[in-house]
């Protein structure tokens, strides 16, 4: 019968706990296997069988940690005994049962723990099996939980041969009481391999009754095949020999009553009865346990999607070839599209068409070459083999032709295609992650040239890629430190030369370099993490400043540049009402700026809070327009007011007939459509009197002013008492 935590007498559970003699500082209970396979298919920093003594806890098999004992008050674990089912903390700064726990405020700073109980038979809990990491954890699923419970069994099973042992060493009448009510197997035989005692967990396991095993020989639980040389080694060590079972737990298999074979793990050990040996032997059915492993081996090694190996084996796999020296090509391969298919169709579709990716991946590699996922969109090939180079480009070229066929899904056609990245060894690195990083680098090299095709990795991509990483440093400091200013640019009517309002332009105060212009930095800053956060900062000094000078000059209106990871977390709309809102500036007095590629890469994620502005009565101009791919449907899909006309067409607008034709139809067009035409990079009167013969109405460039900072914007607009104002 087993107790609830509330029905124990904490003398009598200390008592059992003493029965496995686990708290000594040199026991090895033959745990470590399992902590680190737990540590691992858990991804924590630390696992740890605990066990919770009268006044303290001791950590037996940890990985992870230095910790070996702590005092009892503060234990995780013994909370965790205190309940019938696992204890799981997903955050413990924040739950009040442990915030101010000095194993949470100090080291080693817990976050996440979760617990499951190590109960013996009768329900006393003597420890546990515990995952502890530094990081919180927004949830651990009922699959989790199940798992580190089997993991739990495992370490309780192996815990109970120990205690069966210990009490097989303080003597056969205790030994033999003990035998009665173990689950376990426990057979006793003498020098001629008759048994001569059969336990009831020998019934249970094999099949046979006590009176049809006591007596017949131990071939009985043997399979045919190893009797042989089970009968040698038992035959040789009572006779004084030697045999490596003795003292010693080795996993076997036995033969049940009915036939079958299954494995089982035996403690084999050997007395002297009189002139002759005697043979016991604890004995337990594996096949649970052998189950459960196969399962966390399984969920550590492959992805539960696309059943292909996962990251981890993938560089199993990768660092036994590298130790081999044998030479061997590694493919990184990344779909293009996918994120549109999640955004339209839903993560149930996102999952099929992965499950199909994967399909198709596998039938063009050999049985023995390795397709991975590594996570999200991402796959990697693995494939051994002479001359990789040559090999890789080939199925490379299959996989991009393979992956970009269409894909029948709910009665329409999605298709994706793929960026491929490629690296060799020898020659691209000496250890699989280098060499996996190397992969990396040249797939998003293939995404940066146009996708749909592959590119092998250099030595200057990584080169690249560590310039661009402290490049990415320079710019935080830039942030952080208030570096960026914002310059402004005139904008004014080509009828009278009225100024109607300015765009606002992105510099940096580079404290070595000096004032940098765009071209130095923004193609790194929007392609990496902080656009989100500079573009932000961008719009509330650009509203600021624009709200000053429109108190000053009514109907002045202010352009400001988007990048495009402003419209991902879908905040953009209520961003912009925010600040507008904050400095009492009208909608009319802004417009937002974005390119023909912005569009191109976002499409209709960037619509609807556009649509949204627009109808607040907020500009929206396309930049750049005619040097994109986007179609003359944008103006009609799009919430567009206003068209910049590309600085290209008016360089040479003078002496260039087509140019001068291709600035009339953009004005006739934005005519016709309601949308206001603004020509950029104007610099010579000839320039502003043709564009205002094509039909153009506002224009921008250095025949009104460079872009200059905000002290001399003021010189230009505000009469002089509103700037000492």
């Amino acid at each position: 019968m087993r107790l609830p935590p509330l029905l124990w007498n904490e003398e009598e559970r200390l008592a059992a706990l003493a029965e496995y003699d686990a708290l000594g500082p040199d026991v090895d209970l033959g745990l470590d296997e399992i902590t680190r396979l737990a540590s691992r298919v858990f991804g924590t920093a630390s696992a740890a069988v605990s066990f919770v003594a009268d006044d303290r806890q001791v950590f037996q098999a940890a990985v992870g940690t230095d910790i070996s004992t702590t005092p009892r008050e503060i234990s995780f674990c013994a909370h965790a005994l205190a309940d019938e089912a696992e204890l799981v903390v997903l955050d413990a700064s924040t739950d009040a049962r442990f915030a101010d726990n000095p194993l949470v405020t100090d080291t080693p700073f817990i976050r996440f723990y979760a617990g499951a109980p190590l109960r013996t038979r009768e329900g006393y809990g003597i420890g546990t099996l515990c995952l502890i990491d530094p990081r919180p954890r927004s949830r651990f699923t009922d699959a989790d939980r199940a798992n580190l419970l089997a993991l739990a069994a495992i370490v309780m099973n192996r815990l109970e041969v120990r205690r069966l042992e210990i009490a097989r060493s303080i003597g056969q009448s205790r030994f033999h009481n003990i035998a009665a009510t173990t689950p376990d197997a426990i057979v006793v035989a003498d020098h001629h391999g008759r048994i001569s005692f059969w336990n009831a967990g020998a019934e249970a396991m094999f099949g046979f009754t006590a009176d049809e095993a006591e007596g017949q020989d131990i071939d009985i639980i043997v399979p045919p095949k190893a009797r042989g040389l089970h009968d040698g080694g038992l035959m040789r060590a009572a006779h004084g020999g030697t045999t490596k079972l003795i003292g010693r737990k080795v996993e076997l298999v036995a033969l049940h009553k009915d036939g079958r074979e299954f494995p089982i793990e035996l403690s084999l050990s050997m007395w002297s009865e009189g002139p002759h040996a005697a043979f016991g032997s604890i004995m337990r059915d594996l096949t649970e346990r052998r189950a459960a492993e196969d399962r966390l081996f399984h969920m550590a090694h492959f992805d539960p999607l696309t059943e292909l190996p996962n990251r981890a084996a993938l560089l199993d796999r990768t660092s036994a070839l590298v130790a081999r020296d044998e030479p061997f090509a590694l493919l990184m391969l990344d779909l293009d599209q996918f994120k549109d298919v999640n955004d339209t169709l839903g993560h149930s579709s996102g999952d099929a068409v992965l499950k199909t990716i994967a399909a198709r991946l596998l039938d063009c590699v050999r049985p023995f070459d390795t397709v991975a996922r590594l996570g999200g969109d991402e796959f990697a090939i693995l494939l051994p083999g002479a001359d990789p180079r040559a090999h890789a480009t080939t199925i490379a070229d299959r996989l991009t032709e393979t992956v970009s066929a269409p894909i029948a899904l709910e009665r329409q056609d999605v298709h994706v295609s793929a960026s491929v990245g490629v690296t060799t060894f020898p020659g691209d690195g000496t250890d699989a992650e280098d060499l996996l990083s190397a992969a990396d680098l040249a797939m998003y090299q293939a995404k940066s040239e146009g996708r749909h095709c592959q590119r092998f990795y250099t030595p200057a991509l990584r080169s690249a890629a560590l310039h661009r990483r402290a490049f990415e440093g320079e710019l935080r400091d830039a942030l952080d430190q208030g570096q960026f200013r914002l310059f402004y640019q005139p904008q004014v009517r080509l009828a009278d030369g009225a100024l109607l309002g300015a765009e606002a332009l992105l510099r940096w105060q580079h404290p070595e370099r000096g004032l940098l212009t765009p071209d130095a930095f923004l193609p790194a800053l929007e392609s990496g993490r902080l656009a989100h956060d500079v573009g932000h900062w961008v719009l509330e000094t650009a509203c600021r400043q624009a709200a000053r000078w429109h108190a000053g000059t009514p109907g002045f209106v202010l352009g400001i540049n988007l990048f495009s990871a402003q419209f991902r977390d879908g905040t953009l709309a209520e961003r912009v009402r925010a600040e507008l809102d904050r400095h009492g500036l009208p909608p009319s007095a802004l417009e937002l700026e974005v390119t023909e590629n912005i569009i191109l890469r976002e499409d209709e994620t960037m619509l609807a809070p556009l649509r949204v502005l627009r109808d607040q009565g907020v500009g929206v101009a396309l930049d750049d327009f005619g040097t994109g791919y986007a179609s003359l449907s944008v103006l009609k899909h799009y919430p567009i007011s206003r068209i910049k006309i590309d600085r290209s067409f008016v360089r040479d607008l003078v002496d260039d007939e087509a140019d001068a034709a291709v600035v009339t139809a953009m004005a006739f067009l934005g005519s016709m459509l309601g949308i206001e035409v603004i020509a950029e990079g104007v610099e010579t009167e000839a320039q502003r009197d043709l564009l205002a013969q094509c039909g153009c109405t506002v224009a921008q460039g250095y025949l009104y002013g460079r872009p200059m900072p905000v002290e001399a914007f003021d010189a230009l607009l505000l009469p002089t008492p509103t700037r000492v104002a």
